[in-house]
């Protein structure tokens, strides 16, 4: 792989791992349509890309992550102080148990692990796919009112929902954020929360794919003579996935989220169209 390529996919998975457009998709319509990939060893540029990307949330939420960890710390202590409102453990607390729900639907999908796989080589597939996200979003933004419910007000249902949002959004073209986001959002979460909670929640979703596809990697075997490329690609992805989580904030803010769905229809159309002839 070329370095100019590797910062090509970096941009690429920087920005769309974040923001509602399908990181997944749009990554596997590079490959497919353009061959960017070119190598035995991309496998582990993937991973590292993930890895990078990994990095950004970490550190775009560090005092939240922070915060949970002290909290649990706390807990597992003694330190079981009921807040003011009554709650029976700290929001802290409740963030990493809600966050552990809605990891679990993704443990359902691992026996299809290889058939969803399979779709990232279906460029007609993910051209259909980003058609649905642009759906999704669409529905979102112009039909779901903004809701109140918080760290502290959001029930264990409204975690396993959610995380079987993003269990779905496993297929690429289906968007990950923009899926649980306005899962997230018809189920009463408050919008500029449904964006922190959709974003934390990746984090173990990140970290177990990327440890497994590291073990995938490591059986298909590594090209080291681009590692150099790759570590280039992990260092972008991580740098420009910080400024996608900013910009994805803001727009949710401003309301003005909507214009995702008119992307993804543009991209999904185009796909379905180049698809007929490749």
């Amino acid at each position: 792989m070329t370095i100019l390529a590797a910062i090509l996919l970096a941009i690429v998975q920087g920005i769309t791992e974040f923001l509602p457009v399908s990181s997944s998709g749009h990554l596997a319509i590079l490959q497919n349509i353009f061959k960017l990939s070119g190598t035995e060893g991309h496998l582990f540029f993937d991973v590292l890309l993930h890895f990078g990307t990994l990095v950004s949330i970490c550190y775009v939420y560090r005092k939240d992550l922070r915060d949970m960890i002290q909290g649990c710390v706390n807990f597992a202590r003694g330190d079981r102080e009921n807040p003011a409102d009554g709650q029976r453990m700290m929001p802290n607390v409740r963030m990493v148990v809600m966050i552990i729900i809605s990891t679990l639907p993704l443990f359902l999908a691992l026996p299809f692990k290889s058939k969803i796989e399979s779709l990232y080589y279906k460029t007609g597939f993910i051209g259909f796919a980003l058609l649905v996200t642009g759906g999704i979003l669409y529905i979102a933004e112009r039909f779901i009112v903004n809701g109140r419910k918080n760290a502290r007000t959001m029930t264990l249902l409204d975690a396993l929902i959610i995380g079987v949002a993003q269990a779905f959004a496993l297929f690429p073209g289906l968007s990950r954020s923009g899926t649980s986001i306005s899962v997230a959002r018809a189920f009463g979460l408050e919008k500029n929360f449904a964006v922190r909670y959709s974003l934390l929640m990746s984090i173990p979703a990140v970290l177990g794919s990327t440890i497994l596809s590291l073990f995938s990697a490591m059986k298909s075997g590594i090209v080291w003579a681009s590692v150099p490329a790759y570590l280039i690609g992990m260092v972008i992805a991580a740098a420009v996935g910080i400024l996608a989580i900013n910009v994805m904030s803001n727009l949710m803010k401003r309301g003005k989220f909507k214009v995702f769905s008119y992307y993804c229809w543009a991209l999904g159309a185009t796909v379905l169209i180049v698809s007929i002839f490749i």
